[in-house]
């Protein structure tokens, strides 16, 4: 648990309760406690639903160490498992991640193409769900970059090339139930194509109108959320008012 105090007093911002929320639990009596009941729960899991496992796989799972504090870190997030009390008065573990501490908020990049304002899709393979997605460019924030540089960070990687125009679209969480990232959506006006950064899983770009990229995530063919969400905050910026064409 060293490395997770360090966490607890380096950052407190990410340990702080709420009176109504999910406390999380410092008292290393009931630390132990929670780890003790998660170890029972881990044995008879083990022992199959029906509860007709072997001796020996229950005795194993109760042995097993569970990690509590730091499950993991790296260069693009932190796993926590924290013990826990919920409002009702039940403990027990919760995962989630977090972005390491020196990161800035990753990005999510538009890109309008031309005169027309044509949006850019890239057709991107990605390992979580093993499939291709349609997609707008995005990327984690750098250390100490701005979130300007970390856009033409993206577009030069992704797409090779570089905005004329920055248009911030707000932020979003993508998903509060397990992560703690922060992600700034920006539109961005470019005026050429580049090469495609094909070394990460992108195998090809398309110019849309935004009808018919909003039609796209209507009939399912759209359905990263990261890009979903891009779309949406630039339709109520206004920036589609105008129409767009695409190719």
């Amino acid at each position: 648990m060293n490395a997770y105090e360090a966490l607890r007093r380096s950052r407190p911002e990410w340990f702080r309760d709420d009176p109504d929320g999910i406390e999380i639990i410092t008292d290393p009596t009931l630390v132990r406690q929670v780890r003790r009941r998660a170890r029972a729960g881990a044995a008879w899991r083990a022992a199959g639903l029906d509860g007709l496992g072997s001796w020996w796989e229950r005795l194993r799972a109760a042995l097993r160490p569970v990690p509590i504090g730091v499950v993991s870190a790296d260069r693009y997030l932190v796993h926590l498992r924290d013990p826990v009390r919920f409002p009702g008065g039940r403990t027990g573990l919760y995962n989630r991640l977090l972005p390491p501490p020196s990161s800035t908020p990753g990005v999510v990049v538009l890109p309008l193409l031309g005169p027309d304002g044509g949006v850019v899709l890239i057709e991107h393979h990605r390992h979580a769900t093993r499939s291709r997605h349609w997609e707008v460019p995005r990327g984690f924030g750098e250390a100490g970059a701005s979130g300007e540089e970390n856009v033409s960070r993206e577009l030069g990687e992704e797409l090779g090339t570089s905005p004329t125009e920055v248009i911030p679209l707000g932020e979003v969480h993508p998903d509060t139930g397990l992560l703690a990232h922060q992600v700034k959506l920006y539109a961005v006006r470019v005026d050429r194509l580049g090469a495609l950064e094909k070394a990460e899983g992108i195998s090809q770009a398309i110019t849309v109108s935004p009808a018919e990229a909003e039609d796209m995530v209507r009939t399912g063919q759209i359905t990263d959320g990261f890009t979903i969400a891009a779309l949406y905050r630039a339709r109520l910026a206004g920036l589609f008012d105008e129409g767009g064409g695409g190719t």
